[in-house]
């Protein structure tokens, strides 16, 4: 198996992913998973793909990140290796799609409007 790519976005965070053949090895800006994202349930996360296709120990991962907060990079991450996955066998496209993996999430900050303080709120509105 030649090396596999893919992007994945969220927010203002993007990930590309090189996935190759290995024994279950994920490097995130040339730090491991664990050094990269301390707290467990983003480690969770990032996995959720490998784990849904029991193939966490199967390939080695390398991942660019940038830009966003560690949720939003996350979050990208999940969906640049699910995309990966993908390009790696097509058939597992329906059990990542069940679960949500494959689909971009939209979300993203509302621009701020101007004469407010905020996208949304108003400056106080005095009567006299």
């Amino acid at each position: 198996m030649e090396r596999i790519n893919a992007v994945g976005r969220r927010k203002a965070a993007i990930a590309r992913v090189y996935v190759n053949e290995g024994n279950g090895e994920i490097k995130v800006n040339k730090r491991s998973l664990t050094e990269y994202f301390p707290n467990p349930i983003l480690q969770f996360i990032v996995k959720q793909p490998l784990n849904t296709l029991e193939a966490v120990e199967k390939y080695d991962i390398t991942v660019n990140l940038k830009g966003g907060g560690y949720k939003g990079q996350a979050e990208a991450l999940r969906l640049a290796i699910a995309r990966a996955l993908v390009k790696i066998n097509p058939e597992d496209k329906s059990a990542l799609r069940k679960e949500g993996f494959m689909t971009r999430d939209p979300r993203a900050v509302e621009r701020k409007k101007p004469g407010q303080p905020k996208a949304r709120k108003r400056f106080q509105f005095s009567k006299r």
